[in-house]
C-alpha cells in the first residue's frame, strides 16, 4: 500500500528506527512530509512511557530527565542535532550567505557546534528533570508540531541553492495539498495543545517559526535540510522551556 510504504519512507528518512526496505519512487515520496510528524508521535509516545516506568520504578529525577533528553536523539539517529550543529557554526562565522552555505556542507564539527552542542544538551537535561508535571498531550504535541511547520516550511519558504535533501523532498512532494495538509494539522495540534494546558509552547514554537524564517533567507538565503534540523531542535528545546515556566508561574500565580 502507498500509505505504508510513505510511513516506511518517512521513517527510513526521519529516524533510525529499523524499516522495511521500500524503493522511493514518485508515488510514495508525494507526501512524506506530510508523515513526518508520525515521527514525532512516536518519540512522545516512548518519552512517556519511559516516564510512567519511571513512575513504576520509584527511578531518580536525574535519571528520568536523562532518558527523556536521550531518547528523542536514540529514534531519530541525531539526524536533525547534526543539522543543528552545522547551522550553529554558520551562524557564529557572521559571514556572508554564500559562505555560511559553505559551512553547511562541510561535515568537520567546529568549536562552535561543539559548544551549542554541549549547551543544547544541559538545557535539556535541566528543564525535563525541573518539569513539574509532565503534561501528555502538550508534550506529544511538540514533537509532532515541531515536524509539521518543518513540513510545512518546505512548501513554503524559498530553498537556497543546493539545498540537497530538502530540494528533493519539496521537489517530489504534491505541495499544494502537503501545504494545505500541514496547515490543517498545526492547527490541530495548536488547539490541543492550547486546550491541555501548553498554550505558551505554541506560542514560543510559533515565534521560534517567524524566527526560522527570518535566519534561512536572510542569513542563507533560503531553507536547507541543516536549517530545518536547526529549527526542529530549536523549537523543541523552546517550548520546554516555555512549558516549565508556564508551570512555575501557575503555581505562584
Amino acid at each position: 500500500m502507498v500509505v505504508l510504504e510513505t510511513l516506511a519512507v518517512a521513517f527510513s528518512m526521519f529516524s533510525a528506527l529499523p524499516m522495511p526496505g521500500v524503493d522511493w519512487n514518485e508515488r510514495n515520496l508525494r507526501y512524506t512530509l506530510c508523515a513526518f510528524p508520525v515521527v514525532g508521535a512516536v518519540i512522545g509516545g516512548v518519552c512517556w512511557l519511559w516516564f510512567l516506568l519511571c513512575g513504576w520504578l520509584s527511578l531518580p529525577m536525574l535519571l528520568k530527565g536523562a532518558g527523556l533528553c536521550v531518547l528523542p536523539v536514540l529514534i531519530t539517529g541525531g539526524i536533525h542535532l547534526d543539522g543543528y550543529a552545522d547551522t550553529c557554526d554558520a551562524l557564529a562565522s557572521h559571514a556572508a550567505p554564500e559562505k555560511k552555505r559553505e559551512i553547511l556542507k562541510d561535515p568537520r564539527l567546529g568549536a562552535f557546534a561543539a559548544i551549542r552542542l554541549c549547551v543544547y544538551f544541559v538545557l535539556t537535561l535541566a528543564f525535563w528533570t525541573s518539569l513539574p508535571e509532565f503534561r501528555v498531550w502538550p508534550i506529544l504535541g511538540s514533537f509532532c508540531l515541531s515536524r509539521t511547520l518543518s513540513a510545512l516550511a518546505l512548501t513554503v519558504f524559498p530553498l537556497a541553492e543546493g539545498s540537497g535533501l530538502a530540494k528533493s523532498f519539496a521537489e517530489a512532494s504534491d505541495q499544494i495539498k502537503v501545504r494545505n495538509l500541514s496547515i490543517i494539522m498545526a492547527l490541530i495540534w495548536c488547539a490541543l495543545m492550547i486546550f491541555t494546558g501548553g498554550w505558551t509552547m505554541v506560542v514560543a514554537v510559533l515565534l521560534v517559526f517567524a524566527y526560522y524564517y527570518h535566519v534561512s533567507q536572510r542569513q542563507f538565503g533560503g531553507l536547507s535540510g541543516d536549517l530545518a534540523g536547526w529549527f526542529l531542535q530549536t523549537a523543541e528545546l523552546w517550548m520546554l522551556l516555555a512549558l516549565c515556566l508556564q508551570q512555575y508561574l501557575e503555581k505562584v500565580l
